[in-house]
């Protein structure tokens, strides 16, 4: 489930050679889920097609190769559909470079919602994508081509094309309530369940 995608990836990481550590976080995992058993995702009806999607990343935050990890989640008409979380290919420096990074995956990830809607004769806007870092923002709709973005790989930088295009927009959202960040860093308890209940995760009743 979304809830726990961050720590089961994390814990991936290690299988091939785990240490006593990561089997006491896996167990810890399969504690929260007995746990929770009664919480499930909540969809509602008529909640109409208005489709968001949230980026975030957590720049190097891995301690083995420092790579950073983008999380990504889709909302059609306020109703998680989809959400993942995967490593960065290549090693970036700095936090608003990994951020565009995952902005890009996001927009890869809008333009498919758009493509597969228009099968069910269903015509989205420009998405928003919601993104809670300035810098990253700037980048995708600044025009001119910086020297300090030049490694990041080309193919990158159709984020800034599809925005040009209003294929997809770029919004700020606070890092309190970007959601997804649930996917992609560890939260205290308060925050966890706030972000939680974010991505529609609700009780179910009997």
């Amino acid at each position: 489930m979304s809830d726990i995608m961050f720590s089961v990836c994390l814990c991936a990481r290690f299988q091939e050679a785990p240490k006593t550590s990561h089997l006491k976080a896996v167990k810890r995992i399969f504690r929260y889920i007995k746990g929770t058993t009664y919480l499930g995702l909540w969809y509602l009806k008529g909640t109409g097609i208005e489709t968001v999607v949230y980026a975030d990343s957590d720049h190097a935050r891995d301690y083995v190769d420092r790579k950073s990890t983008s999380g990504i989640c889709t909302f059609v008409g306020c109703c998680l559909t989809s959400w993942f979380s995967k490593k960065q290919t290549a090693l970036i420096i700095s936090i608003t470079k990994a951020e565009y990074v995952s902005a890009e995956m996001a927009c890869q990830q809008a333009l498919w919602m758009q493509q597969a809607l228009i099968d069910y004769d269903i015509r989205l806007g420009d998405i928003p994508i919601m993104c809670d870092n300035k810098g990253a923002i700037d980048l995708s709709k600044n025009p001119v081509q910086h020297s300090r973005t030049k490694h990041i790989e080309i193919r990158h930088h159709f984020l800034r094309d599809n925005v040009k295009k209003w294929h997809i927009s770029i919004e700020k959202v606070s890092s309190v309530d970007n959601i997804i960040n649930i996917l992609t860093k560890p939260f205290k308890h308060e925050s966890f369940n706030y972000l939680r209940l974010g991505l529609g995760m609700m009780e179910r009743i009997p």
